[in-house]
């Protein structure tokens, strides 16, 4: 899941650039790639975040092992 959102990251990051090279000044196409790159970080933001919590929620779940002498 990650994965396709740094991959959709990069391909908007590209789609920006070529609409640059070709009008060779900022547009308002230019405008809704940034929105729509802004949404996908927030996106990667909240799954690393979900991937974190999971990690720590199975770390806190781990048994605890006491030895008693």
């Amino acid at each position: 899941m990650i994965q396709d959102l740094y991959k959709a990251k990069r391909s908007l990051e590209l789609k920006w650039e070529q609409e640059h090279l070709s009008n060779g000044r900022y547009t308002l196409e230019m405008v809704r790639i940034d929105d729509k790159v802004k949404k996908v970080i927030t996106d990667i933001k909240l799954e690393e975040a979900a991937i974190a919590h999971r990690q720590n929620t199975v770390e806190d779940a781990a048994p605890q092992v006491s030895v008693a002498t």
